[in-house]
């Protein structure tokens, strides 16, 4: 399963999993400032591939991870289902999967202000549904009223969003409940769908229509998905080649095998290990991109001893993190000095940053009664990583803590365990960057609403998580936001707190991709890729 997947299947449970079997046929659904912001349809920059563009090719492509969700975009909550849904849908605005840079998708332009917390979007001229309908304002306003409903996945990103109306057939209003600076940032997370998406919406997440460049053919779980270009398609970012197929890899040898042989043209999540084999494979470049996304341990912080502050800093002092990240990643992470990695724009190195001190661990047990600590740590079943908490365990044994390790699938990690209180703490991965990158929406899932501060890390009853509210509050309703506040209690208190921002290696063939770039998040993008394969 891949962050994507914990990222957002374990939110909450939502509408159910999106129930595949072979071909899907059937579902139940799952669940900065305007001005500073870039705009226009800027297209992503080239990797320096020299390939001949076929219009009429195919493009072939190795992902990780299965069929798993509806292709819903309101409640997808599966990786290979939401990867695809970059090339099947559109937003009003759109950012790049690569750079995270804004550009305008089914917008003409940037949002109109027409007061303190209303907006106007107008529509381009001329942008189509796969089956031929126009897109209208009214398709925008339904798709908004999904994504903000109860149900879905992302209302917890939209939280400043009161209405969405459609003015006219071309225009949208949008009335915020607060000013929202980052307002044409956020809303690029909605996929706009049919307003009759929803006469039967199991059916429409089994085989979705978009206004993208791609429509949807068909998906097999375990086997592929499959897309055909879509001619009537005017956007900024019209599909290159006349087909793509995207051979489901779960397996690690296998995605290495396919494309060393060439059978794929790109493939995500390289092995750690397997690097140096595809770099040194005549035609396959290997890049890994510094992410996002994070090893996050998080405590159960209603339980003694872990109620402490010293006590979950403790283990972040007693943990050896060049070492896990040299042996257990072969040095393809950072050490969080921050909530956010140091490449974020919005970084800023936290008041309180970890470093591998056994002594100052064993003290701040000692002065908070937790000498001879004995916990559980249980952890996703990854390959990565198993072999990190290994190394975690390793650590904290060192510093005079017993750990018995518990490895379980993300889906049983949390609903057997986390949402029962049965955990002492946790050592997972997480990457709610896919949806966004500014520092509210990242912040958000974790800190915001109940799922995680109520019921899994259970600190939402504590002055400090009032203070981290308040203080969340004033930096996103600024036209400069002053996030430092927020990453200091963060780091003081580590309720739920990042070890490492890891590195995503990405494999491609550059002599018959043109201007394919490796994302920074799970999936693969072949916006504005073209291929020389016929």
């Amino acid at each position: 399963m891949s962050q994507l997947t914990q990222v957002q299947e374990l939110g909450t449970s939502r509408r159910g999993f999106f129930k595949v079997a072979g071909s899907i046929s059937a579902a139940t659904a799952f669940a900065a400032s305007i001005a500073a912001c870039g705009n226009g349809s800027s297209s992503t920059a080239g990797s320096g591939g020299t390939a001949e563009v076929n219009k009429d090719a195919t493009i072939n492509a190795g992902i990780a991870y299965d069929v798993s969700t509806t292709f819903d975009p309101s409640q997808s909550s599966g990786a290979a289902p939401f990867a695809a849904n970059l090339h099947i849908f559109e937003g009003l605005y759109g950012l790049d999967p690569a750079t995270r840079e804004r550009y305008n998708a089914l917008a003409t332009g940037d949002p109109e202000s027409v007061g303190d917390t209303t907006y106007r979007v107008t529509l381009r001229d001329g942008a189509k549904f796969h089956d031929g309908a126009d897109v209208t304002a009214a398709d925008v306003a339904s798709t908004f009223d999904l994504y903000t409903s109860e149900e879905s996945l992302f209302s917890q990103f939209l939280y400043f969003l009161d209405s969405t109306t459609a003015v006219d057939e071309k225009t949208v209003e949008f009335k915020l409940n607060q000013p929202f600076p980052r307002f044409a940032d956020r809303i690029a997370l909605v996929n706009i769908m049919p307003a009759n998406a929803t006469d039967d919406i199991d059916a429409y997440g089994a085989h979705p229509i978009g206004s993208g460049p791609y429509k949807f053919v068909s998906a097999t779980k375990g086997d592929h998905i499959a897309f055909e270009r879509f001619d009537d398609y005017n956007g900024p970012r019209p599909a290159l080649a006349k087909t793509m197929r995207w051979s489901i890899l779960a397996d690690s040898a296998a995605r290495v095998n396919a494309m060393s042989s060439q059978r794929v043209q790109a493939i995500e999540s390289v092995p750690y290990d397997n690097t140096t084999v595809l770099e040194n494979t005549n035609g396959v470049t290997v890049k890994s991109v510094q992410s996002f996304g994070l090893l996050f341990m998080m405590f159960n912080c209603e339980k003694e001893p872990f109620n402490q502050k010293e006590v979950r800093q403790a283990f972040f002092y007693a943990i050896d993190i060049d070492k896990v990240i040299t042996n257990g990643l072969l040095g393809n992470a950072t050490a969080a000095t921050s909530f956010l990695h140091k490449e974020h724009t919005d970084y800023a190195q936290a008041s309180t940053v970890y470093s591998y001190d056994k002594e100052k661990a064993k003290k701040l047990l000692k002065g908070a009664g937790a000498e001879n600590l004995s916990i559980t740590l249980r952890t996703t079943d990854h390959d990565w990583v198993k072999q990190c908490a290994q190394l975690v365990q390793e650590s904290l044994k060192d510093a005079g803590i017993e750990v018995t390790l518990q490895d379980a699938q993300s889906s049983s990690l949390y609903a057997d365990y986390v949402d029962t209180g049965d955990f002492d703490v946790v050592l997972a991965p997480g990457d709610p960057s896919v949806f966004g990158n500014d520092p509210d929406l990242l912040l958000s899932w974790w800190y915001r609403g109940a799922t995680w501060p109520e019921k899994r890390f259970r600190w939402s009853d504590t002055d400090e998580y009032t203070n981290l509210q308040d203080a969340m509050g004033a930096a996103v309703s600024s036209e400069n936001p002053d996030w430092q506040p927020v990453f200091d209690i963060i780091a003081e208190n580590v309720p739920l707190y990042p070890v490492f921002h890891r590195k995503l290696p990405t494999a491609w063939s550059e002599t018959t991709l043109s201007d394919f770039k490796p994302l920074p998040t799970t999936g693969l993008s072949f916006q504005n890729v073209g291929s020389s394969q016929a």
